[in-house]
């Protein structure tokens, strides 16, 4: 099965999380695409829903919404995800992979859509230690 580091971002704050995903979590992401949105429910977060921004897979090659599938390919960009031009005009050959989440990827980039009713920093807040 496949594992993944969730980035989660948290718009209303400008806050970022990590989650590693494995087992049944990192499958619930299986076969989703670059702007579908899932229940937090999958991640534990009882009432959010998130939207699932981007991807990176294990070689670093981001994952471009405009191209379906989940493989991997060699495109001529002018712009966008892969490719930010310094010249005007300039085009070049880079290697992007679909919008579509497979075993292939690592990172997966998500945003919060709509918000629960207990807020994420006390889903990710550490316990506090008990002085002696």
């Amino acid at each position: 099965m496949a594992d993944f580091k969730i980035i989660l971002s948290d718009p209303e704050t400008g806050r970022s999380y990590k989650i590693d995903a494995t087992g049944p979590t990192a499958g619930a992401f299986i076969g989703k695409r670059i702007g579908d949105e899932i229940g937090g429910d999958v991640l534990g977060f009882a009432g959010y829903t998130i939207k699932i921004t981007g991807a990176t897979d294990k070689t670093g090659i981001p994952s471009r919404r405009d191209l379906p599938g989940p493989a991997r390919r060699r495109l001529l960009l002018s712009k966008g995800v892969g490719f930010h031009p310094v010249m005007d005009g300039e085009r070049r050959r880079k290697s992007v992979r679909g919008n579509e989440i497979s075993a292939d990827i690592v990172q997966i980039n998500a945003a919060v859509k709509e918000r629960g009713a207990k807020p994420l920093a006390e889903y990710f807040s550490q316990p506090e230690a008990a002085a002696e």
